[in-house]
């Protein structure tokens, strides 16, 4: 399940056209028939390749992990988050990855959202993560860093995010315990190496809560949990995904705040995994819209 923009999650609205296409205009001379890919500029696989981030933004990030409690983090570890997102802004001139442009607005909304849930997983002991719609590597790479995990996969089914997520791994020297996958959620938990063996899967998508349990849910592993980024208000979501938790073998569900400056109606929701996954879950997205649609509640039990 990628990423696409939108509201009720922490990823902001608006995915537009990456810019640096390397087309030529007509007064262009080039060799005939070139492929005009061919002149766009290699995209940068080393951080000191990348411009660094401006003294705002990164008095920005270190003011923030104050804030959050998570001033004690090495300086590798920060290090890192900085080169993820150098690598990610520098990336988005020519791969739509995020419409945000701004380091200091990119270190709140990427890196210290995805941050929010280091708290929650260390006290679960979580040593192992799977995202969920990965986009530009936000939440998982981060987290991978932070918390730090022994395993983490990032997923997403458009190839261009996890070709751009691959790249980052790689530069930060984290190729031992992180991977990009290429898939649908869906395809993943029908996979042995991945259904019911995750310690977390972690989802800031674009989706509402039932469909990021029933698709996130079947891979959890019982007594794991699976972490969604979500705004207030969600009372109501919350209370639609109910019954289809229930049914996925979802115990109880947590409502924190995610303590990150300037985002006072950020909220995780954290759902248990009390029991297996019955197998007829996750259904096709399809089926499953028009079940929720014409069926009700009675239809998930």
């Amino acid at each position: 399940m990628s990423r696409t923009s939108g509201a009720g999650t922490r990823r902001p609205p608006g995915e537009t056209n990456g810019v640096g296409s390397g087309r030529r205009g007509e007064g262009d001379r080039g060799a005939p028939g070139r492929p005009a890919d061919d002149l766009r500029a290699p995209l940068p696989t080393r951080v000191f390749d990348t411009p660094e981030l401006p003294d705002a933004a990164r008095a920005s990030l270190r003011a923030g992990l104050a804030a959050m409690g998570l001033a004690s983090l090495p300086t590798e570890a920060v290090d890192a988050l900085e080169g993820h997102l150098r690598l990610l802004l520098a990336w988005t001139a020519a791969v739509n990855l995020t419409s945000i442009r701004d380091p200091e607005v990119a270190v709140r909304d990427h890196i210290l959202d995805s941050l929010a849930a280091v708290r929650a997983l260390r006290a679960r002991r979580v040593d192992g993560l799977l995202d969920l719609g990965t986009g530009g590597g936000y939440p998982g790479l981060p987290l991978a860093i932070a918390l730090p995990a022994r395993r983490a996969a990032l997923v997403d089914s458009v190839g261009k995010k996890t070709a751009f997520v691959a790249a980052a791994i790689d530069a930060l020297g984290l190729a031992d315990r992180v991977t990009a996958v290429t898939a649908r959620a869906e395809d993943l938990a029908a996979d042995r190496t991945h259904r019911g063996r995750w310690p977390a899967v972690v989802a800031r998508a674009v989706a509402d809560l039932a469909d990021l349990a029933e698709v996130g849910l079947p891979l959890v592993r019982v007594g794991g949990c699976l972490v969604a980024w979500k705004r207030d208000p969600l009372d109501a979501e919350l209370e639609a995904a109910g019954p289809m938790i229930a049914a996925l073998g979802g115990g109880r569900v947590t409502v924190l705040p995610t303590g990150v400056p300037g985002r006072d109606d950020g909220r995780l929701v954290v759902i248990a995994k009390a029991r297996v996954t019955p197998v007829r879950y996750p259904r096709d997205p399809a089926v499953r819209a028009r079940e929720r649609r014409h069926a009700g509640p009675a239809a998930l039990s």
